[in-house]
């Protein structure tokens, strides 16, 4: 039998936290894939496929939004060293300025939504949520 409980608990927050993030992005005239775009870019230089999995893209939603981040100088491609076909995606000088920019506006907001939690609680959250998704590998 499903509990409908945490579920509508999960999907509430989700929502939550995508508005939060929705938020956000347009006040950095970014939609939410392009924050989340700048979000992965910020510690990782990844190919096009491996951006695309981790974004969950088809190729051409993938190519399209890194062209228009592109045009607005906030990544550059580049081949791959070890692989002449492969091309890697890094983020310019002005693409770290926004996606750090972004993740710290992020953060103050989505740490606010917890401010009435305890320490403790907020920890055993963290704690919760960790578990949760590193089993999503298997769905």
């Amino acid at each position: 039998m499903t509990d409908f409980g945490i579920t509508d608990s999960l999907v509430q927050l989700s929502f939550l936290v995508q508005g939060t993030l929705g938020k956000v992005a347009a006040e950095h005239g970014l939609s939410v894939v392009q924050l989340r775009l700048l979000g992965v870019l910020r510690d990782r230089e990844p190919g096009m496929q491996a951006l695309a999995r981790h974004l969950g893209l088809d190729k051409s939603s993938m190519t399209g939004l890194v062209d228009r981040a592109e045009r607005r100088g906030l990544v550059r491609r580049t081949t791959s060293p070890h692989d002449g076909r492969a091309v890697l995606v890094s983020l310019t000088e002005e693409g770290h300025r926004l996606a750090r920019a972004g993740a710290e506006d992020a953060g103050r907001r989505i740490q606010a939504l917890t401010a009435r939690l305890s320490d403790g609680q907020r920890a055993e959250l963290s704690l919760l949520t960790s578990t949760v998704l590193a089993g999503t590998s298997e769905l």
